[in-house]
């Protein structure tokens, strides 16, 4: 028996609109030449990215917590001394430079520079939505100097701090030197590195303003690391107190 089959051809899909089809939305820009979805709004896109920092700083503040934690539960310690077969306390507390005071204010300075590069950039993205949905570029408002000021202190900050573990080192105090002394290196060297991470963020949003980015996606960079760099400013007056008065 022979069988017969017939077939088809299916046009692109359609979606109903009253007796007329269209074509179904496109989500996203693809390379067919087809018109994507544009990008969200300015203060949406600042929203999401604030809030990508919250979740990211959660864990930077939980690993220093448990850092304090471990700080207060070892000061009443005590240690088995083999010689004696003794518990015996051996904290011995550290004496601080005062070098670290100058870096306290040198990151304090810098962080009002980054308030008001942050508040600059934020202007600036506020009047280029106001004016075109797609901003104008970097260039059209000028650099930022208090972003370079801040990303200068931060260095200064940074290079103060490895002069202060070098009249650490020339004090006797080593890494392992005291149970104390290795809270000193690893509160301060934990800092550092967060600190690090905020002037490479500093330096990405120079370089939007080299490449000529738009005035919008600078500020949501400088915005988030303003956050960022605050936070990391609390952080070592909380650590300088927490060595200083806990210890």
């Amino acid at each position: 028996m022979a069988s017969f089959s017939t077939t088809a051809t299916l046009d692109e899909p359609q979606v109903s609109r009253g007796k007329d089809g269209g074509a179904p939305p496109i989500f996203g820009g693809g390379g067919d030449g087809r018109p994507g979805r544009r990008l969200p709004d300015y203060p949406t896109r600042l929203r999401r990215a604030r809030l990508g920092l919250l979740v990211a700083l959660t864990p930077v503040f939980m690993l220093f917590v448990s850092f304090t934690s471990a700080y207060v539960v070892r000061q009443g310690l005590p240690t088995l001394d083999p010689r004696t077969n003794q518990l015996v306390h051996d904290w011995i507390p550290v004496k601080l430079p005062a070098l670290l005071l100058v870096n306290t204010v040198v990151l304090l300075l810098s962080s009002v520079g980054m308030e008001l590069a942050r508040r600059q950039s934020k202007f600036a993205a506020a009047a280029a939505t106001t004016k075109s949905p797609q901003g104008v570029p970097a260039n059209a408002e000028g650099s930022t100097p208090w972003l370079a000021m801040t990303i200068a202190l931060g260095l200064l900050f940074l290079f103060g701090q490895w002069m202060a573990w070098k009249q650490l080192a020339a004090n006797g105090f080593y890494v392992a030197t005291t149970p104390s002394s290795s809270f000193v290196y690893l509160l301060t060297g934990a800092h550092a590195v967060h600190l690090m991470g905020g002037v490479l963020a500093l330096l990405v949003a120079g370089l939007f303003v080299a490449l000529q980015r738009s005035v919008t996606t600078r500020s949501i960079v400088v915005d988030v690391t303003g956050w960022y760099w605050h936070f990391m400013a609390a952080l070592w007056v909380y650590i300088l107190c927490l060595l200083e008065f806990a210890g």
